[in-house]
Order: structure tokens, then sequence, then C-alpha cells
């Protein structure tokens, strides 16, 4: 339940943060990869951090847990954020050369996070956790 707590809480800050710089709302973002902060990180940082304090910061589950979170944290920031990036320019590459007709819809070019969301969404996991498991 920490980490589906950590996860909504993090999901409902994107869709606040992505009003308040785009001065509208969009409910997709409830559902939708990227934006800050990064509910993926929140999500797996409260699964570690709970289960460390659960059984322990020296068990090998929590071991597996921290492992799994950087991995997750790591395709955020590194691989998810690439292939927007990507994205982009591809989506441009089309509008240039203006043949829509080879890719009719445009690619999603917001999979990934910063590192800067990946940080904040892993921080808010943490106190989330620390705050549930009290």
């Amino acid at each position: 339940m920490t980490s589906l707590v950590a996860w909504a809480i993090a999901q409902g800050l994107k869709l606040i943060t992505w009003a308040a710089a785009a001065r509208e709302w969009n409910f997709k973002r409830l559902v939708e990869p990227g934006g800050m902060p990064s509910s993926h990180s929140a999500f797996v940082t409260s699964l570690s951090t709970a289960v460390g304090i659960e059984l322990g910061f020296d068990s090998v589950i929590f071991a597996l847990a921290a492992a799994f979170a950087v991995v997750v944290m790591y395709d955020a920031s590194g691989v998810r954020r690439a292939a927007g990036r990507q994205a982009k320019v591809l989506n441009a590459i089309l509008e240039d050369l203006n043949r829509r007709e080879l890719h009719p819809e445009r690619l999603r070019e917001l999979l990934g996070h910063t590192p800067f969301e990946v940080l904040v969404g892993a921080l808010l996991g943490v106190v989330v956790a620390v705050w549930r498991m009290r």
C-alpha cells in the first residue's frame, strides 16, 4: 500500500505541475509517462524504504528492492528519456519533409524523466514510506 500511496501522490503532483507550467489542466497526465515528479521513482523507492524499515536495511530483500529501484530509475532517466528525444527529432523530420503520410500520428515525446524529476520522485517515495511505516 505504501508504494501505491507514493505513486498516487506523484501522479497527482504531476497533474498539478503540468497545469502550473502549461496554464491548463490535462487529465491525461494522470496516466501518461514522464513529467514531474517521477511516479516510477516514487513507487520503487517507497517500496525499498518500506522493506528496509520493516525487514532491516541489511536484509537480502532490501538489497533486491534497492537494486530494483536503481534499475527502474536508471531506465526512467536514461533509456526512456533518450527514446523521447529520438521521437522529438523524428517528429520534426516528418514535419520538415511534410510527409505526415509516413506516420500520420506524432510519436510520443514525453517518455522519460530528467535526473531532477527522478530525484524528486525518489525523495517523495522515501518520505511517504517513512510517514506510512512509522
